[in-house]
């Protein structure tokens, strides 16, 4: 059975216990244990994916296409143990899931509350997955005291009591701050931390305080004293020359042997960090140097590439080269070309990454331009690609080529292609799309048995839109997937009985047991709608509406998007939003 290790943070934020957490799970893992992280956010958003990145950071996306915290970054970056849409979770997500169920009456007619509702499904989540795993660390975002943060404090302080005493650990990450004009540390900040945790049920086992100045073994036994810790479990942690050196320096002050010791293991093995130590001679002792230049949007805030700045710091530690990265605003290539010669001529190579918008396209496809000119190494990641295809059709003559990620465009140099397939109908016949070239065809990409798509079904705003597609001669297809988790349970009877018991009448109801299309079109959810324009162009991708989990009665309020991507097609505008964020029910693919 896992033992589980329960992170939070006191004082201010951005204290690292992101980083903490990766070090902790490295350092375990180095003494031979399996370990997984996992992040609970408390933040209403459903996912970070879309939040603003200098509010937020990265949005990081796993293997599976999940969009988490950039904190998963760190974790996999760490433990080389890949992240999965089941290791973070947001009081968005929670709240979304227990509406979804109060409206399809799951709680027989309870009243539902946080306690026990949220605190339950918390739980549910922490406890899920364990496998074989020997730890599982979850890191509770924001600060002790906040009052989003309290269902999952909760859950914390009911999950110690009902798992075995050595089952479970708190770790508390908090601040000494140093007074310049007294020369002091200070623990009373740590002090009042620990006493709010405690006040919510909480007693902490291990202190990692962060200091900028070493913590005398005089203030380490007060901070034990007045928090009820041992003074070997209040661990200084310093600012460290680089992130890859932070394990080491933890092992070094005893963080993963108290954490051990308190968990009653007495017979671990000694760690292999033989790893960790060649990372830091590379990263320390580099035997050359280079600049990349990296045009970007976001470049104010380099959390905000993060992944993408340690991909870089990676590479240069294999070469065992230094990598500057040079963080510049696209926007400013908008101007002179003198300008432009300026910034770049000292990069040794230019990375445009990805981003969204338009807003800098020109200054990135600038960027571009003056790479390939000056044959400077170039990488285009996403839409700094794009950028680079755009750019080489306006210098082979195509002055107005564009992307239709940007709208309408003369010269669609990059767009959207909808992926051909052909697929089998409810009575086995065989539909082709390129069979409705030349019309309008709205993809929709469901399974009937997710709640959401039930809500749409149900409140009958699905059929509404359906029908006023229809009349204006759009072809609906609706393309009925595996339900949630599942794979191959979709019979053509139970399609056409779905489709009857909802009042839907599509074109045409098609089957895709293993997946096939949906992963074509790269659905990720169900409800998942696509339209597709006259020419075979993806025009729009995203969810129907902005109801997302409100209540039925807020449909005449919501946005359909859906059909307002129609009607800017039918008066010739360019689609806006191209696409929007899907939600709904996950769906695993078959094989």
């Amino acid at each position: 059975m896992a033992r589980y290790i329960f992170i939070t943070g006191g004082v201010v934020s951005s204290l690292g216990k992101g980083l903490m957490a990766a070090s902790l799970a490295a350092l375990l893992q180095a003494r031979g244990y399996k370990v997984r992280i996992r992040k609970f956010d408390p933040y209403l958003n459903v996912d970070p994916g879309t939040m603003s990145p200098y509010q937020h950071g990265e949005v990081y996306v796993t293997d599976d296409g999940a969009e988490t915290d950039l904190d998963l970054g760190h974790y996999e970056r760490f433990t080389g143990v890949s992240a999965h849409q089941g290791d973070n979770i947001t009081s968005g997500r929670i709240y979304q899931d227990i509406i979804a169920k109060e409206r399809r009456g799951d709680y027989l007619g309870a009243t539902v509350q946080v306690v026990p509702h949220v605190t339950d499904e918390i739980k549910a989540f922490a406890l899920a997955g364990q496998d074989d795993h020997d730890f599982i660390l979850c890191e509770i975002g924001g600060t002790v005291g906040d009052i989003e943060g309290l269902p999952f404090m909760e859950a914390i302080r009911q999950l110690r009591n009902e798992l075995e005493p050595w089952q479970t650990l708190s770790v508390h990450v908090t601040l000494v701050p140093y007074i310049a004009a007294a020369g002091e540390l200070k623990t009373k900040p740590t002090q009042h931390s620990v006493r709010e945790l405690a006040s919510l049920g909480i007693k902490p086992d291990v202190l990692l305080c962060r200091a900028e100045h070493p913590i005398p073994d005089s203030e380490r036994r007060k901070i034990a004293q007045f928090c009820n810790v041992r003074q070997e479990a209040v661990i200084p942690a310093l600012d460290a020359p680089s992130i890859y050196s932070v394990p080491l320096q933890y092992h070094g002050e005893g963080l993963d042997a108290e954490v051990l010791r308190a968990f009653g293991i007495t017979d671990a093995p000694d760690p292999d960090l033989s790893r960790w130590y060649d990372v830091v001679d590379r990263h320390s002792n580099p035997e050359g140097e280079v600049t990349i230049g990296v045009v970007g949007k976001y470049v104010g805030l380099q959390d905000a590439y993060k992944s993408l700045n340690e991909a870089l710091v990676h590479g240069g530690m294999a070469h065992r080269v230094k990598v500057n990265t040079k963080w510049i605003d696209a926007e400013i290539f908008e101007g002179d070309d003198a300008d432009i010669a300026a910034k770049l001529e000292p990069m040794h190579a230019i990375l445009v990454p990805g981003g969204f918008g338009e807003r800098g396209s020109e200054g990135k496809i600038a960027a571009v331009r003056f790479a390939r000119e000056r044959k400077v190494p170039f990488l285009g990641i996403c839409l700094g690609m794009q950028m680079a295809c755009i750019e080489a059709a306006r210098s082979a003559g195509y002055a107005s080529a564009s992307s239709t990620e940007f709208g309408e465009t003369a010269e669609p140099v990059v767009g959207s292609p909808a992926p051909t397939f052909t697929g089998t109908d409810t009575k086995g016949n065989t539909v082709n799309l390129s069979d409705y070239l030349g019309k309008t065809v709205v993809l929709e990409w469901t399974n009937h048995d997710c709640p959401f798509v039930v809500k749409h079904y149900s409140s009958g705003n699905m059929q509404m839109t359906q029908k006023k597609a229809a009349n204006d001669g759009v072809v609906w297809l609706s393309v009925i997937s595996s339900a949630p988790g599942e794979q191959g349970n979709v019979t053509p009877e139970k399609a056409d009985t779905l489709t009857v018991e909802r009042d839907a009448h599509p074109a045409a109801v098609l089957l895709d047991p293993s997946g096939e299309i949906g992963r074509m079109y790269g659905a990720r959810t169900t409800p998942h709608m696509f339209i597709i324009d006259p020419k075979g162009v993806l025009t729009y991708h995203g969810a129907i509406d902005s109801i997302k989990s409100a209540d039925v009665h807020d449909i005449p309020k919501a946005e359909n998007y859906v059909l307002n991507a129609l009607a800017q097609m039918k008066a010739g505008e360019a689609v806006k939003p191209q696409g929007t964020r899907p939600y709904g029910c996950s769906v695993k693919y078959g094989s």
